[in-house]
C-alpha cells in the first residue's frame, strides 16, 4: 500500500517528523496519568476514603461507568462534577492523539477511493 509519491504507509504514519507514534503515545499516557493522579488525590483529601476506594471511586468517574456511591460532601461532588469533564475529555483527546494520524489517513484513503468510484459510475454512464 503506497502513500503519497512511493512512500509506504507504515513510514507516512509511524515516521512522520510531526507526529512520532512513540512521543504522541507518551503524552497520552501522560495526560490521563495526570488527570487521574490529581483527580484520586483530590477525591481522597476531599471525602476522607483510603487511597484505593479513591482510586477506584475516580476511575470509575474518569470512564464515564458511574461511581458506585455518592461523595459525601458538597466540595467532594463539586470537585467530582468538574473532574468528570476534564478527565472525559482527556481521554478522549488521548485517542484522538495516540491515533489521529491514522484515522486522517483512513479517512483521506476513503475519500480518494470514493471519489475514484464515483468517476467511474460517471464514465460508465457517459455513452448512452
Amino acid at each position: 500500500m503506497q502513500y503519497q509519491k512511493g512512500v509506504s504507509l507504515k513510514k507516512s504514519i509511524f515516521n512522520h517528523p510531526l507526529s512520532p507514534i512513540g512521543r504522541r503515545g507518551l503524552y497520552a499516557i501522560a495526560a490521563v496519568v495526570i488527570v487521574v493522579g490529581v483527580g484520586t488525590i483530590g477525591t481522597e483529601l476531599l471525602t476522607g476514603w483510603s487511597w484505593i476506594d479513591s482510586f477506584y471511586f475516580f476511575t470509575m468517574v474518569a470512564t464515564a461507568e458511574g461511581p458506585p456511591n455518592s461523595p459525601p460532601t458538597f466540595w467532594s461532588k463539586i470537585f467530582t462534577a468538574v473532574m468528570a469533564y476534564v478527565s472525559i475529555g482527556t481521554l478522549i483527546t488521548a485517542v484522538g492523539v495516540l491515533f489521529g494520524p491514522f484515522l486522517g489517513y483512513a479517512w483521506h484513503k476513503g475519500i480518494r477511493f470514493a471519489e475514484m468510484e464515483i468517476e467511474k459510475g460517471d464514465v460508465k454512464k457517459e455513452p448512452e
